[in-house]
């Protein structure tokens, strides 16, 4: 079976045509609707947004500070549809915690992102694949759940 795997200047593609699609009032896929809600929660990339030709090969340096905008909306999707489909099973429960602790909808993504991010640096430090039941264990820390093992 293969999985979906786009390339960094796919992925990065797919934003700056989302973006271009909603400013000219284009009709959105489902999952561009939801990135272009992505973007709108995070308005300190719109200008990257609006200038691909400055920005498909942007190289982003975390250990100086700099975050990729790109992996971080990325993120977010990929939060978002765990959310919507509850996998890993309870990640909705979570989420739902999350949000009445922080008030907050995008917060408590961001919390979760944080999750995520460490499960994916982890498997790619490790050389293994994602550790779902490690990512869940940090879901349910984040969210104040008991362990489910």
């Amino acid at each position: 079976m293969a999985l979906f795997n786009p390339s960094r200047d796919e992925v990065r593609q797919f934003f700056f045509d989302a973006w271009a699609k909603f400013q000219q009032q284009q009709v959105l896929t489902e999952l561009e609707k939801m990135a272009v809600g992505i973007m709108h929660l995070h308005p300190e990339y719109q200008a990257i947004l609006d200038a691909p030709e400055q920005h498909l090969q942007q190289a982003y340096y975390p250990e100086m500070g700099e975050t990729n905008p790109f992996l971080h909306m990325s993120l977010h999707l990929s939060i978002q549809e765990q959310i919507s489909i509850n996998q890993p099973t309870g990640i909705t429960q979570a989420y739902g915690k999350l949000c009445s602790r922080y008030q907050e909808e995008h917060a408590a993504q961001h919390a979760l992102l944080e999750c995520l991010a460490e499960t994916i640096w982890l498997a790619q430090r490790n050389q293994t694949g994602l550790d779902a039941a490690h990512y869940l264990q940090l879901i349910e820390q984040r969210a104040g759940i008991a362990p489910t093992t």
